[in-house]
C-alpha cells in the first residue's frame, strides 16, 4: 500500500520521499497541472521494470525530467547556442518542458527513440524541493495509465495506481489545466499545446 506524506515542502517526510527515490522506488507528487509519477532516471529497473510498467507506456516514447534548476538537467543535455539556452532558460521555472539534445551517455530508457531530451525546471514547490532533496533530476510522468485521465489529487491517484506506486506526496496540484508545453530547443516550434 502506498504511504501517503503531506505537510511538505521541507523536513522528515521530503527526506523520507528522497530515501525512496535513492532505493528505487516510484513517487507520486503534484506538478503545475497534474499529478506526476517520479523515479531516478539512472535507475535503470525503476524506469523499465516499475514506472512503465505502471502506466503501461512503451519505452520508445521517452519519458520528460524535472528539476530543481538547470544544473541537475546538465548531465543527460548538451547546451545548445547561448541565444537559444537564454531564451529556454528565461522559460524557467515554469510549466514548459524542452527538447534539448541528449549527451552521450543519457541512458536510452529516458530518450527512448529520440535523439533529444524532454527536460523541465520545475515551478511546483513540492516537486522543486522533492528534486532538490533528492539531490537531481527526476523522471516525471503524468499519475495514470497510458491513455487514460491524468490524476490531479492524491486520491486520484490512489484509487487508479493503488499499492504499485511506493510513496505519495499529497499536495494541490498547480492551477494549469494542461500538462506542460513542449517546445523544440532548436527551433521553438511547439510540439504539444
Amino acid at each position: 500500500m502506498a504511504i501517503e506524506l503531506a505537510d511538505l515542502p521541507g523536513g522528515h517526510k521530503l527526506r523520507m520521499a528522497a530515501r525512496c527515490i535513492r532505493g528505487g522506488g516510484i513517487l507520486a507528487y503534484p506538478t503545475e497541472a497534474v499529478y506526476g509519477l517520479g523515479c531516478d532516471p539512472w535507475n535503470r529497473v525503476a524506469v523499465l521494470q516499475r514506472l512503465l510498467a505502471i502506466k503501461r507506456r512503451p519505452e520508445h516514447k521517452g519519458l520528460i525530467l524535472i528539476a530543481a534548476d538547470f544544473t541537475q538537467l546538465a548531465p543527460f543535455v548538451e547546451p545548445l547556442e547561448e541565444a537559444r539556452m537564454q531564451a529556454i532558460l528565461a522559460t524557467w521555472p515554469g510549466p514548459n518542458t524542452w527538447l534539448l539534445p541528449a549527451r552521450v551517455g543519457t541512458p536510452g530508457w529516458l530518450r527512448g527513440r529520440h535523439a533529444t531530451l524532454a527536460v523541465r525546471v520545475t515551478a511546483h514547490p513540492i516537486a522543486a524541493a522533492l528534486c532538490a532533496a533528492a539531490g537531481g533530476a527526476l523522471v516525471s510522468t503524468s499519475a495514470n495509465i497510458s491513455n487514460r485521465p491524468p490524476a490531479r489529487t492524491h486520491l486520484q491517484v490512489r484509487l487508479a495506481l493503488g499499492s504499485q506506486v511506493d510513496l505519495i506526496l499529497a499536495g494541490r496540484c498547480g492551477t494549469r489545466a494542461r500538462p506542460s508545453t513542449i517546445r523544440d530547443g532548436c527551433t521553438g516550434a511547439v510540439i504539444r499545446a
